[in-house]
């Protein structure tokens, strides 16, 4: 979303001017700290809640209100992000519930919890939406899906895709589609920090300080990365263009395919989202 759509937005009312955290655990800090980096809201306008001061510190260290009353959160703000664990998230949702009103936007951060079951335990006709975001949001590089409820209009969802875009790549998706993105951009962290080492780790067996190779393999991570997203090419158009005929490349390409590097990783992903849905079921 361009700044000329931001500029109607906030001509609209659409704009935030402030942001409300229910729960202020690493990912609430992580979303905070990118919409106050991005100057999408201004620290001052973000408060947030939460049961003791030992995850508020944080947010107090940002510049951010804080409280101990959800409620107060719902009353000071109208887009409100639930962030809590998904266990705790129907009784805070029941507690806030009568401050709830037309007029706001809460999005639910909890895995595992439907929207059917959000709009349940809140009053009717809420505007509420999903999001699921990943670690790397923590240094504003994430991969977030969102999904919107019944209520919910393309302006609002559009409003909080581009707050969220403070926090890296945010794709708006149908609900089907955020226990996949669990098992790739979720656990995809862990995954692709295991080929990370695994790499460097190749490199220290045939002599290369530990250090020096991990960072490489990092780097090269981030580089490969970067030239897929800004190209917007498919990743055998890249490999192909490595790979020289008889060169060193496709030497270690086969031993992958051996290892069946391809096969464990579409496994990995597959275990992962079964995984992700049985859990919503519970």
């Amino acid at each position: 979303v361009g700044g000329q759509q931001c500029d109607k937005m906030a001509a609209a009312g659409l704009a935030p001017r402030r942001v409300g955290f229910v729960g202020a655990g690493s990912m609430a800090g992580a979303i905070a700290q990118g919409l106050i980096r991005a100057g999408k809201v201004e620290a001052q306008h973000i408060l947030a809640s939460a049961p003791t001061d030992r995850n508020l510190c944080h947010f107090q260290a940002l510049g951010c209100r804080t409280t101990h009353s959800n409620q107060e959160v719902l009353q000071s703000c109208l887009l409100v992000i639930f962030a809590t664990k998904p266990h705790v998230l129907p009784a805070v949702l029941a507690e806030v519930a009568p401050v709830v009103t037309a007029e706001h936007i809460l999005v639910s951060v909890a895995a595992g919890v439907s929207l059917s079951t959000l709009e349940e335990l809140l009053p009717p006709h809420t505007r509420v939406l999903r999001v699921l975001p990943n670690l790397p949001c923590m240094v504003q590089e994430g991969a977030i899906v969102m999904t919107r409820g019944r209520h919910v209009g393309s302006s609002e969802a559009k409003l909080l895709q581009h707050l969220l875009e403070a926090c890296g790549r945010c794709e708006e998706v149908p609900e089907a589609y955020v226990d996949i993105h669990t098992g790739l951009g979720g656990s995809g962290v862990a995954f692709v920090c295991t080929f990370s080492e695994a790499l460097a780790e190749g490199a220290v067996k045939m002599g290369m300080p530990s250090g020096l190779a991990h960072r490489i393999a990092a780097q090269t991570l981030l580089g490969t990365a970067k030239m897929l997203l800004h190209e917007g090419r498919h990743p055998a158009q890249l490999r192909s263009d490595v790979c020289t005929p008889g060169g060193t490349t496709i030497y270690g390409l086969h031993a992958l395919e051996q290892g069946g590097l391809r096969a464990a990783t579409m496994s990995a992903v597959e275990a992962a989202t079964c995984r992700a849905k049985e859990l919503s079921r519970k």
